[in-house]
Order: structure tokens, then C-alpha cells, then sequence
């Protein structure tokens, strides 16, 4: 019985073993079988993807985090107290600068007009009998006939007269400007927004959140930030004279929404993130920017002509510098340090350290030691 259960025991281990190299032995076959970079090839031979040093145009691009905000946004209000008669515009719709928006009932600013060019008129007709007066007096004056007093008192009348008729003016003034107030138009051009206020109710001055909000889209600017170390760059290209184009990209980054120029640059650096904050203008005639939209803002700061350039992807940081495994004729590869410049667009300049027509490795180099022997399986050149 103790020998049957002793050969059991070496049974079950003899299984298990089985399964474990067969489980092993499948893992790794896919990758043998893919021969893709990294992958290791029938006498230690690794297989990379593989790229040329060659000459470019290396474009300079800042990207900033931004938000679409309009150049003007205006709560129109009335001036004036009344009710509303009339909402002459359509939710959503484009306006002009002084196309009309409400209007007010205008009749009670029109009787006090009317009433207030009433007592002018009568003012007016004191003060021309006064003036008459005064023109009697004087050449009674000139006889004898009349004391001066007389004259300086009538000329003190003609003054207060004067000083009545102007305050007349006025109020007529202010009863033409009401009327004009009573024509609520818009004082920008823009996109109206939800009305605030239905026809019928009384509206006054004092209302905060007004008749409606008119917001302007065309042209249209993107507020986006910069680190502080960049700054410089841009100052410089500024001063230069250089118009630097502005492309917005959507939330995900991946589409381009609109093309613009940089305007300006705040006059202050954030202290608390260490950004400035920059403002691009952008014509927006299709209306693809919308206004409080965050956006992906890239900024064409400059362009970098006829650079030796190899794909980032090449590129090994250590603590020595930068460096590149180059493949050779024998396709053997080599650990070679180079010095770098600017990059974008996915390349680096190199600046020394590499020649044209040199081939580096892309991808596959977590295994690469120097002088080993590879097989290229994908070529960018």
C-alpha cells in the first residue's frame, strides 16, 4: 500500500513538470514566431526596426492648454424703466452693432417730453419779454429817464431767465434720450444667447441679469499658457518682427479646429504654476470655435532648416548623455554619444556625432549591447 502511493506521488510530479515546460514552452513560441523588434532570432541574433540620419526642416512647436474666449461679451440692459412691448430678435441669431433688440413703451417719456418743451417754450417767451425790457431800460438809461438800478435789476432778471430756459433744455435733452433708450439695440456684433426676459414684464436699470447676452464670435480669441522658460523664445521672435501662427486643436488633440495669430502676451507671469498667459486671435468665419471651448493650442514658434534629424525613438538618455546604437554594413551595432538640438515633430537635430546616411535603431534596443549582431526588420529611411 505504501509503495502504491510512492509511485502515485512521482506520477503527479512527473505531470506537473510536464505542464509547466509545455506552458512555458508556449508562451514564448508567439514571440519566436513574430520575429518583430526585440524579438531574439536563432543564435542570439535580435531583430530591430531601424532608421537614416537625414536632412529636414525641423518645425519649432510650444503647445499650451487654452480656452476660446470671446473679445466681448455684453449683458445688454435697459437704461430706462418701463415695460417691455416688443423682443425684435431670435435666440441664437447673429446681430450688428445697433440692430434693434427690445423696445420699451415710449409713451410716458413722450409726455413728459412734450410737457417739459412746454415750460421751455414758456420760459423761452419770460426771457425774450425780459431782454426787451432790459434793451428799454437801457436807453432810458442813456436820457436820464430811468435809474440804474432799474437797468442792473432787469439785466439780473434776463440772466435768471437764461439760467431757467437752459435748465428747460435740459430736461427735453433727457426726455429725447430716454425715447431713444426705449429702442434697446445691440452694442456689439455677435451671437445673442437666451433671452432673460419675456415681453410684458417691467423691466428697470437695476436689473442684473438684463434683456439678454450678446457674445462675439468673429473674430474670436484662445487664451492658452506657456511655461515660464519659454517665454524668452517667444519675447524674442516678437521683437523680431515675426507674425507666429496659432493652430487650436480639439479636447482629444488629434483635430485641427481653426488657424490664427499670436496678439500678445500677459504682462505677468503666474506665480502659483509658473505659466504666462498668452492671447491668439482667430477669424472664426465657420464658427468652429466656440466661446469657454477648451482647446490644444500650438504655437509655430520657428523653423529650423536643412537639420540632420533621426527619429526620437532613437534616442537613449543616460546618465552619460545622449547616445544611439548604430548598425553597420556587417549589420552589427554600435553605442555611439551624439549631441542634440531641437526637436519636433516627432525628430531631433543632431547636431554632432552622427552623419547623413547613418542608420540607428528605433526600436529593439532593450536588449542591444555594443558590437551584437541584428537582423532589420523594419527601415524608416
Amino acid at each position: 500500500m505504501r509503495q502504491t502511493r510512492r509511485r502515485l506521488v512521482i506520477y503527479g510530479a512527473v505531470l506537473i513538470a510536464a505542464g509547466v515546460a509545455t506552458l512555458l514552452v508556449t508562451t514564448h513560441r508567439p514571440a519566436a514566431q513574430m520575429g518583430g523588434p526585440g524579438a531574439m532570432r536563432p543564435g542570439g541574433v535580435e531583430s530591430v526596426a531601424v532608421a537614416s540620419a537625414e536632412t529636414r526642416d525641423i518645425p519649432i512647436i510650444l503647445s499650451g492648454l487654452g480656452t476660446v474666449t470671446p473679445l466681448a461679451t455684453v449683458t445688454v440692459k435697459s437704461q430706462i424703466s418701463g415695460y417691455l412691448t416688443r423682443l425684435a430678435f431670435t435666440e441664437g441669431q447673429m446681430v450688428r452693432k445697433g440692430d434693434l433688440l427690445a423696445e420699451i413703451d415710449p409713451r410716458p417719456y413722450q409726455a413728459l417730453l412734450e410737457q417739459y418743451e412746454g415750460t421751455q417754450a414758456k420760459d423761452q417767451a419770460l426771457l425774450d419779454n425780459a431782454r426787451l425790457d432790459l434793451k428799454r431800460y437801457r436807453t432810458l438809461a442813456e436820457q436820464d429817464s430811468v435809474a440804474a438800478q432799474t437797468v442792473d435789476t432787469q439785466a439780473a432778471t434776463v440772466r435768471q431767465y437764461e439760467g431757467t430756459v437752459r435748465a428747460d433744455q435740459g430736461q427735453v435733452n433727457t426726455e429725447k434720450l430716454n425715447l431713444i433708450y426705449c429702442r434697446i439695440t445691440s452694442p456689439i456684433d455677435g451671437r445673442v444667447g437666451l433671452r432673460q426676459v419675456d415681453i410684458g414684464n417691467y423691466v428697470t436699470a437695476s436689473d442684473s441679469s438684463g434683456v439678454v447676452v450678446v457674445t462675439e464670435v468673429a473674430p474670436i480669441s484662445v487664451l492658452f499658457v506657456l511655461p515660464e522658460d519659454k517665454v524668452p523664445q517667444v519675447r524674442a521672435r516678437l521683437r523680431a518682427g515675426a507674425t507666429l501662427p496659432v493652430i487650436a486643436y480639439d479636447r482629444s488633440n488629434s483635430t485641427k479646429l481653426a488657424e490664427g495669430v499670436l496678439s500678445t502676451l500677459d504682462n505677468q507671469l503666474d506665480t502659483t504654476t509658473g505659466t504666462l498667459k498668452l492671447r491668439a486671435l482667430f477669424p472664426n468665419k465657420d464658427d468652429s470655435l466656440f466661446p469657454n471651448q477648451f482647446v490644444n493650442a500650438r504655437l509655430m514658434l520657428d523653423t529650423v532648416k536643412g537639420a540632420l534629424t533621426i527619429p526620437q525613438a532613437a534616442v537613449q538618455n543616460g546618465a552619460d548623455g545622449r547616445s544611439v546604437y548604430v548598425v553597420d554594413a556587417e549589420s552589427k551595432v554600435h553605442l555611439r554619444k551624439i549631441e542634440t538640438g531641437v526637436s519636433g515633430s516627432g525628430f531631433v537635430a543632431v547636431t554632432s556625432g552622427l552623419a547623413a546616411g547613418d542608420r540607428v535603431v528605433t526600436d529593439g534596443v532593450d536588449r542591444l549591447q555594443d558590437g551584437a549582431q541584428v537582423s532589420i526588420t523594419g527601415d524608416r529611411s
